[in-house]
């Protein structure tokens, strides 16, 4: 016997025996490519792994790489009886994936750039396998996008709709109640529907099992469409249900037992509790048989449309060089952006208006806006001889990106971390964003932010990152200022009528701004 006969076939080698030889190659470039983006882009897998496991709103997209294996392995059989090929326009798509991520990239926009890390994979997939492949791996492809953390930007909408549905309920239960936004007032005490009990994680959880069962269980786009409507409304429901029922155990037990009952139920267990009764509603309705394969690859084979697209092909490690000097192109322009700022005076203050004087900075909740990576910050307070009071906070920026954006996620009116809470959108202020915060049990206060930059203002944080992109892809370095005007409520005059008065007083909110931080 040979002496090499004896040696035990590795298990890489067993494995690549199985492929069929014209996978091989394709399947080779593709795992390099998916190992060098993964790589290229670690810092925004890093994030979203980070999210995965730390943020409960995220903890499902844990399942979700398992899953995504899963719907390759079913179809795996079928698209061995493709043929892939590198495609030249795949190429298109990656570059898209790039640009999109350097949007991000220059904005500070996080989304952007974990959506584009996640694209460019199937971009490449797409490129190195072609548009046969491509087209079999359809669904698995599309799935990807729930390995993006997203959805907190739900948040205040579900809070508004939750804390509606709850105090219709109660009024139907009997028990007297008033609601000022989010903030329910019963006869046992104020009840806050929080952001932790806005349902978004239940929701986003919800949609992304929905999508997998309507495409595994369903072959009927109507009666998908039907389960997926079923499974985003539910959740919404149902939460609307825990929270009255919290409300209404609390007028009987006391708030403490309807708390220890809400900690104990409101988790995955209330997940668990609604999933089972989306099933239970929908399993009867399923027309998909178990033994169906999940993809058919002889429309796929006979389509003339797929067979012009796979026409324009590309060699496959010419396809490979590309996509790598794409991705070193958008590397090299951020990095260069990310060096762009402005220049700033070396101190500012603010400046004295027309019938309105300086006084103390003394709220009655300490209150200070989060302005983090901002290279200045001032914060005071303003009175007039009427008595009207309104409070000033004045941030500016070299440049806008991570850990230093004026729109970011926790940064202006409402502090992370502190007494403060949101209530409710404000009243319409210019072109502000305004939102009502409320803290300590009895302290509303009006908050009114604008965002200035090369000749833009605004309230929109969108408005503010679409500029901020421009100007970065442009190479112009300009500042940015966040001004937040705000009052507490409950004094002689309403605080809108005195943020009113002072914006008359100083004249153009733009010119005003451009003045505190002296650009021209």
């Amino acid at each position: 016997m040979p002496p090499d006969a004896a040696l035990p076939a590795r298990p890489l080698d067993a494995l690549v025996a199985r492929l069929p030889v014209p996978w091989r190659g394709p399947l080779l470039r593709l795992a390099l490519a998916w190992i060098g983006l993964i790589a290229w882009f670690a810092r925004d897998w890093a994030d979203m792994a980070n999210q995965w496991w730390h943020s409960s709103t995220y903890n499902h997209i844990v399942l979700v790489p398992a899953i995504l294996a899963w719907l390759v392995w079913q179809r795996a059989g079928e698209l061995g009886r493709l043929r892939p090929e590198a495609w030249w326009p795949g190429l298109l798509l990656v570059a898209g994936a790039l640009f999109l991520w350097l949007l991000g990239s220059v904005s500070g926009l996080n989304l952007a750039r974990q959506a584009a890390a996640v694209m460019v994979l199937q971009g490449a997939v797409a490129t190195l396998l072609g548009p046969r492949v491509a087209a079999g791996l359809l669904f698995p492809l599309a799935y990807m996008a729930f390995l993006v953390p997203f959805g907190d930007e739900l948040i205040p909408a579900l809070q508004t709709i939750t804390a509606k549905l709850t105090i219709g309920m109660i009024h139907l239960s009997g028990v007297p109640a008033q609601i000022d936004g989010v903030f329910i007032d019963t006869p046992v005490g104020l009840f806050e529907v929080a952001e932790a009990c806005s349902g978004v994680k239940f929701l986003i959880a919800m949609i992304a099992l929905g999508v997998l069962v309507a495409h595994v269980c369903f072959r009927s786009w109507w009666r998908r469409a039907a389960f997926m409507a079923l499974a985003a409304a539910l959740p919404i429901l149902a939460n609307g249900v825990r929270a009255w029922g919290t409300i209404f155990i609390a007028q009987s037990q006391g708030v403490k037992f309807a708390e220890g009952f809400d900690h104990i139920f409101y988790g995955w267990v209330f997940f668990g509790v609604v999933m089972a009764l989306l099933l239970g509603l929908s399993w009867r309705f399923f027309d998909r048989a178990a033994d169906d394969p999940l993809v058919d690859v002889a429309p796929i084979e006979t389509s003339a449309r797929l067979a012009r697209l796979a026409g324009l092909r590309i060699g496959g490690w010419a396809a490979l060089g590309v996509l790598a000097a794409l991705a070193a192109l958008s590397g090299a322009w951020a990095l260069r952006a990310d060096r762009l700022a402005a220049p700033l005076p070396a101190r500012i203050d603010l400046p004295a208006v027309p019938g309105w004087t300086r006084v103390d900075y003394r709220p009655a909740v300490w209150w200070e806006p989060r302005a983090e990576g901002a290279d200045h910050r001032l914060l005071g307070r303003y009175r007039d001889a009427a008595g009207r009071e309104v409070d000033v906070f004045y941030a500016l920026y070299a440049a806008q990106g991570d850990g230093r954006e004026a729109g970011g996620f926790g940064e202006g009116a409402l502090m992370p971390d502190t007494r403060w809470r949101w209530e409710k959108p404000g009243p319409a202020i210019g072109r502000a964003n305004t939102e009502l915060l409320f803290a300590g049990g009895s302290v509303h206060r009006l908050a009114a932010t604008f965002y200035r930059t090369d000749g833009l203002l605004t309230g929109s944080n969108s408005e503010l990152k679409l500029a901020n992109m421009r100007d970065r892809l442009l190479m112009r370095a300009r500042p940015t200022a966040m001004l937040i005007l705000s009052g507490e409520e409950g004094g002689a005059y309403p605080a809108e009528d005195s943020i009113a008065a002072f914006r008359q007083a100083t004249g153009s909110t733009a010119a005003w701004m451009d003045g505190i931080g002296q650009v021209p």
